[in-house]
Parts: structure tokens; sequence; C-alpha cells
């Protein structure tokens, strides 16, 4: 149970602490303020790094607090979409550029909705393919914004 509940708050610290150190890196402007491109991610770093600490600080004092919500996170189904639903992000980052946004969505989308829905085939497939045509179409037409 304390692995659970001191987990979250020590690996928001630690990512908090790698995306300042890689703020910090940024490279310099040529114009202007040479450290202008450096305020904000270092700045919302730092936020993340306190807000972290306070939500350990927080976990820590409650350990001693039995919390039901976190054992019935654990039982059930809960655990197997957890993991299923990180594969399929990592999946679909991984084929993302290779086949597409709208191909890749459609995909992910229909994966995901199989796996919370079951064999509900026409809801699924009509929800992937038209949010992924939907969104295809306010980014690429209406937005003008180029999708790979």
């Amino acid at each position: 149970m304390r692995a659970i509940k001191l987990g979250m708050p020590i690996f928001l610290i630690l990512l908090s602490f790698f995306f300042l150190i890689a703020s910090i890196n940024l490279p310099k402007a040529n114009l202007g303020n040479p450290n202008g491109p450096l305020y904000f991610p270092v700045g919302l770093s730092v936020f993340m790094l306190i807000f972290s600490a306070v939500y350990l600080f927080q976990e820590w004092k409650s350990l001693h607090i039995h919390n039901e919500d976190i054992k019935l996170l654990l039982k059930g189904r809960t655990p197997k979409l957890i993991a299923l639903t990180v594969l399929y992000g990592a999946v679909y980052a991984f084929i993302f550029e290779r086949i597409g946004f709208l191909f890749s969505t459609i995909l992910f989308l229909g994966a995901l909705l199989f796996t919370v829905n079951g064999k509900k085939y026409v809801v699924n497939v009509i929800v992937a393919i038209s949010f992924s045509f939907l969104s295809w179409y306010a980014f690429s037409v209406l937005l003008g914004v180029s999708l790979p």
C-alpha cells in the first residue's frame, strides 16, 4: 500500500526534475533576451516540482489512513484496462508517424473502444471512424494545421 500511495508523487518529482534539467539545457535565443525561451518551461518545471513535493508530503502524512479506493483500483478488470491503455498508447505513438494521423487514430480508438465496450461492433466502429474523421477535418480543413 505504501508503494502505491508514494509511487505517484515520487514519479512526479522525478519527472518534474527531468523537465527542469531539460528546460535549463534549452538553447539560448539569438534575438532579444537570450534566456527568454527558458522562462516558461523552467517556471512550469519549478511549479510542478513544488506541487509534487507538497503531494508527497500529504501522502506521507496520510500513510496510516486505510484507503479502500486503492484496493478497489487493484480489483477486477481495472489493472488490465490500465495496462492495455498504456500499451495501446505506446503502439499509437509508434505507428503515428508511419501510417499517419487518420489511420492510426482509427486503430487506437477502435482497440480502446473494443477493450472497454466489448463486442458492440457497430457502435465502436462508428465512433472510432467518425471521431477520427471529425478531428482530422477540424484540424486540417478548418484550422489549417498539417497533420502527419
